[in-house]
């Protein structure tokens, strides 16, 4: 794989973090193609082939509508989020299609708390160009824990 997909993969991974982290929420369907999926999952269930997940995403219209009700619908008490994100790994590409993973930590901090490990694992994303720009087809964050918190809010 040449060096500039290289860099426009790893841009897409650090724009991703950034629109998540800073909170600008209405911006995070725009990393997705219209048809694609965004899964929340345990290792357990993923590395078993199992579809179970604690979210599930199946088009950009679902994320939109995500996006709305993190913002209007569901109460929780507020929190930030910070992305450590190791760098991607390509697996393949092949007819425009990127396969990459990188490892994540999220950490949490609530306005009157220390900031907490609040979940950890990698992405295993499918990408591809679209517009001239990356964007994920599928993004699945499969956390390490088979515990998941009691409400995963905002985007992983």
């Amino acid at each position: 794989m040449d060096a500039t997909t290289r860099f426009a993969v790893q841009d897409l991974y650090t724009d991703y973090v950034r629109c998540v982290d800073d909170t600008q929420y209405h911006e995070w369907p725009d990393f997705f193609t219209d048809e694609c999926m965004y899964r929340i999952v345990s290792r357990e269930n993923f590395d078993a082939g199992l579809q179970m997940s604690a979210l599930a995403l199946e088009s950009k219209a679902m994320l939109k509508d995500r996006v709305y009700g993190m913002n209007e619908t569901i109460f929780h008490a507020p929190y930030m989020q910070r992305h450590v994100v190791g760098a991607p790994r390509i697996l393949g590409s092949k007819d425009g299609v990127i396969r990459a993973e990188a490892n994540y930590i999220v950490l949490r901090t609530k306005l009157d708390a220390f900031s907490e490990v609040f979940n950890t694992g990698r992405y295993v994303d499918t990408i591809v160009s679209e517009e001239g720009r990356l964007k994920f087809r599928e993004r699945i964050c499969v956390f390490d824990s088979e515990l998941v918190p009691n409400s995963i809010v905002y985007p992983i």
